[in-house]
């Protein structure tokens, strides 16, 4: 399998690989056909900003690669910012994925909209 230049670099640097202990907000996914699990994790300050971001990925290169490029994208983003990122800017950034591991995008999107979610059902609960 072929993987672009960039998916090689975001996948052996694993920028922002990690836990962030109490993180404001944690989002996990997973794909039961191929195994793939993420779990992404958030740090927000008071203006709604992502001051941090790390992830834990047991999977493929892709997988790894996208959780990694995903979570350099939203730090120091605003909340709603954060959202608008898609599957097919962190696939064009990375230069493209194979046909079969675009899916690994989707969880990377996915992690990151649910790790926003769970940090507004948090602050609900304040």
């Amino acid at each position: 399998m072929q993987y672009s230049n960039k998916v090689m670099e975001q996948f052996k640097s694993m920028k922002n690989a990690g836990r962030i202990e109490n993180a404001d907000g944690i989002g996990k996914v997973g794909n039961p056909v191929c195994g793939d699990v993420m779990w992404i994790y958030i740090k927000v300050d008071e203006n709604e900003t992502i001051t941090d971001c790390k992830f834990e990925t047991f999977g493929c290169v892709a997988a790894i690669a996208t959780s990694s490029l995903a979570t350099e994208l939203v730090k120091g983003k605003k909340i709603d910012e954060a959202l608008q990122i898609t599957n097919k800017r962190i696939v064009d950034l990375l230069g493209g994925l194979p046909k079969e591991k675009y899916h690994c995008s989707i969880l990377a999107e996915e992690g990151i909209k649910k790790a926003i979610e769970d940090y507004r059902q948090r602050r609900l609960k304040e």
